[in-house]
């Protein structure tokens, strides 16, 4: 049976782009509204609208009476946009019964409901407010913002999640929803230890310039370039790069006894830096992370934008999405393959289309039975999914966590002898004297699952993850390609054994092409995806992402493949690559490196300083009339040509909250710049939102978590159970799954396979 095409409305603006691209992506028939128009052969109208049918209408009025004409041939429904200018929503209240069957999803800056529904933000403003630009930039200086619009790519990743999740509630129940995401809630809940830094451990990171926190890993200088990289992970990363650097002579006094302790490693840091800093620097950029993979390091060279077209992993991988037009160009393309969009991608330049030419014929069924389940249910849209979580840090839980809160039961696999450093470092735990079970980090990621202590290195352990498949519909791995093919539990072998399953394989660079093997982080992967060298200043060398965003943001990816094959009910595999994901959240770069300069922006955000100690504010992009006009009407005096500079010079006189309540006032985006204690003590929309709510844990007690994005109408998803101890629901799961019994337990305990 031939799955239908998607059809979706798009009525996003920017903080919804993402969104609609991502739907291209995946083999939908996308329908953009354009009121007056749209240019088309930017790099901007490229990137996000190529692939879709462009409907323009004169006028507001008109824009509505085409929506309600479409809406009853539609599946999808998307719009994005300041709360109270959305148009759909006033549509479906009119005619509800219309609508009843439509995943329908607003995304606004700051959600539909608290006190700053009604704010403004542009990108700058958002990862402010959500706590993201908080974390980078240089200590003493204002904070910055990632590069490429994170936030609002974040908010239109999560629509596309949220859309996709009231599809699959839709072939349960028969019924569409609304969906809502809150930008500043979307990057709120990518910080990885923003928040929970406060949480658990009452600290705030600070900017470092790039420089990792909990890990060992930065932006060097090379000879000719730069290089990311570091030497944390297992000890045989540190003892590798040691080897290497002593090979060459050039270890100094890292050889000594004492360098091989960690924790004294890691108390002496700056030191180690500056002896691995001299070594990388008086070597080329390429060939040393050319060296570096062949010995299994992380490590990778800081690309630009355009070296990404002779990227020989993204080559081999038919990564780009190519662009017809009088000179062909060629753009990033998504984050995995989707079987809607089978690689290599050609699409075209959004090209016009009529209301009656849209969709003329009634939209073909959509949906599929469901295989009856007798599982928990909880009212959520992935309920009676039940997935084998495989995975360790922060990508693959990160995944799991988003299933999971929205109603699949989690089954957790981990061991004693694959220590997660989620649990089992000490610079991950966060928490004043943690153990392995109350580890800040691993409590925040790991809710709503079940740990099933199973030791994979043995015969009988494998044997029994074998047993499971059949029980499963999903598994998610992120081993090092070819690992699970040695236990007989690749694709095909899992399609053997059950022949719906839905693989999903994260590794960092995907399961082919030349570079596979590489060892990879989230800095690295960042580097090799072009978004380091974005953080490069005339004045300054680029810098690392201080938190893992590659990792949340390939995460996001693979729920998007994971929810399209569940709805398909047709079983496949995901293979993600982590550094095609990260690419993909380049924007509109590579474009821009092929296309002539389009006019530039009239105006620039800014974060500017305010009264008291590293206190900010962020300033959206406004003409210079408006601002002028708020700061007139605030009383503030015109000493310069520029209205940005006379507000920053009234700015250090005020509180950031009272000044951006001022401005948002005047129509002007604003918000105060965000730390992790900000977000969880004193912000008021997040508080209002309930963003953080407590779970009960029997070793931490009440603790707070970063809450769920994607808020569905009628299939709410929950935090319900705290993250397990290791192994505690072992027997129960072995038993209720698998049948085993008591003595059967008993011997395999014996032997060490549930350990």
């Amino acid at each position: 049976m031939t799955t239908p095409t998607l059809r979706v409305v798009d009525l996003t603006d920017p903080l919804g782009h993402q969104a609609a691209r991502l739907f291209v992506g995946l083999g939908a028939d996308v329908v953009r509204l354009a009121v007056n128009g749209e240019t088309s052969t930017t790099a901007g109208a490229l990137h996000w609208h190529a692939g879709k049918r462009v409907l323009t209408v004169d006028d507001l009025d008109q824009l509505d009476s085409t929506v309600a004409g479409l809406v009853n041939r539609a599946d999808v429904v998307l719009e994005s946009g300041p709360r109270a200018a959305l148009r759909t929503l006033a549509l479906r209240e009119s005619d509800p019964d219309a609508w009843a069957h439509v995943a329908h999803v607003v995304v606004t800056p700051f959600g539909l409901t608290g006190p700053r529904r009604d704010w403004l933000a542009d990108d700058t403003v958002l990862t402010a407010a959500g706590g993201m630009a908080w974390l980078g930039g240089d200590p003493g200086h204002a904070p910055e913002p990632p590069p490429r619009e994170q936030g609002i790519q974040l908010a239109g990743t999560h629509a596309a999640i949220g859309a996709l999740l009231a599809l699959h509630a839709r072939r349960r129940t028969g019924v569409g929803q609304l969906v809502e995401i809150s930008a500043q809630e979307a990057v709120a809940a990518t910080l990885e230890t923003g928040a929970i830094a406060w949480i658990h451990g009452r600290s705030v990171p600070g900017r470092t310039s790039g420089v990792y926190g909990h890990v060992a890993h930065r932006v060097f200088r090379a000879a000719d370039g730069y290089l990311a990289g570091g030497y944390s992970g297992s000890p045989r990363m540190w003892d590798d790069l040691l080897a290497w650097m002593a090979e060459e002579g050039e270890a100094e006094d890292l050889t000594d006894t004492q360098w091989q302790d960690n924790d004294v490693r890691w108390a002496g840091r700056a030191h180690v830096d500056e002896v691995v800093g001299r070594f990388v620097a008086r070597r080329s950029a390429r060939p040393f992370a050319e060296e570096a993979r062949r010995r299994a390091l992380p490590w990778a060279e800081v690309a630009t934008g355009p070296a990404l077209l002779e990227n020989p992993q993204l080559l081999a991988r038919r990564f780009f999405v190519d662009i017809d037009g009088p000179e062909s160009v060629r753009d990033v393309g998504l984050g995995w393959e989707s079987p809607g969009m089978p690689r290599p991608v050609r699409l075209a330049p959004p090209r016009p289309t009529t209301a009656a030419g849209a969709w003329p014929d009634p939209p073909s069924p959509t949906d599929r039975a469901l295989r009856p389940r007798a599982r928990t249910q909880r009212g959520a849209a992935l309920d009676g999914v039940r997935v084998l979580d495989l995975t360790w840090v922060l990508a693959g839980p990160y995944v799991t966590k988003t299933l999971g809160e929205h109603g699949a039961e989690i089954i957790k696999v981990e061991s004693q002898h694959r220590k997660d450093p989620t649990r089992f470092s000490p610079s991950m735990r966060l928490r004043p004297n943690a153990g392995i079970d109350d580890s800040g980090y691993f409590l925040n990621f790991n809710r709503n699952k079940r740990s099933l202590a199973l030791n994979l290195r043995t015969e009988s352990g494998q044997d029994l993850l074998r047993r499971l498949v059949p029980v499963v519909d999903v598994v998610v791995e992120n081993f090092s390609p070819g690992v699970l093919a040695k236990w007989g539990l690749d694709y095909p072998n899992l399609r053997e054994l059950n022949p719906d399953i839905v693989l999903v394989s994260m590794a960092g660079v995907g399961q082919t092409g030349p570079w596979r093997t590489a060892v990879t982080f989230a800095d690295t992967l960042a580097a090799m995806s072009g978004l380091t060298a974005e953080t490069a200043r005339v004045d300054r060398a680029p810098q690392g992402l201080t938190f893992g965003l590659g990792d949340m943001v390939a995460a996001n990816a693979a729920v998007l493949g994971t929810l399209e094959l569940l709805n398909r009910a047709q079983g496949g595999h995901v293979d993600l690559s982590q550094l095609e994901a990260m690419a993909s959240h380049l924007g509109t770069a590579l474009l821009e490196s092929q296309l002539p300069a389009g006019p530039a922006p009239t105006a620039s955000p800014r974060i500017i300083r305010t009264r008291g100690e590293d206190r900010w504010l962020a300033v959206g992009a406004v003409p210079a009339t408006v601002l002028r006009a708020a700061l007139d009407d605030l009383a503030v005096e015109a000493a310069g040509p520029d209205p940005l500079d006379d507000l920053e010079r009234h700015a250090v006189t005020c509180d950031a909250e009272d000044l951006a309540a001022q401005l948002q006032a005047r129509g002007v985006p604003a918000h105060p710049v965000r730390d992790g204690r900000d977000l969880v003590e004193h912000d008021p929309q997040l508080s209002a939102r309930h963003f953080y709510p407590v779970l009960e844990h029997p070793l931490a007690g009440p603790v707070r978590h970063e809450g769920i994005v994607a808020r569905l109408s009628g299939t709410p998803g929950g935090l319900w159970e705290p993250a397990p101890l290791l192994g505690q629901h072992t027997d129960l799961l072995i038993t209720e799954l698998l049948g085993l019994t008591s003595a059967e337990l008993s011997d395999l305990r014996a032997q060490g396979v549930l350990s």
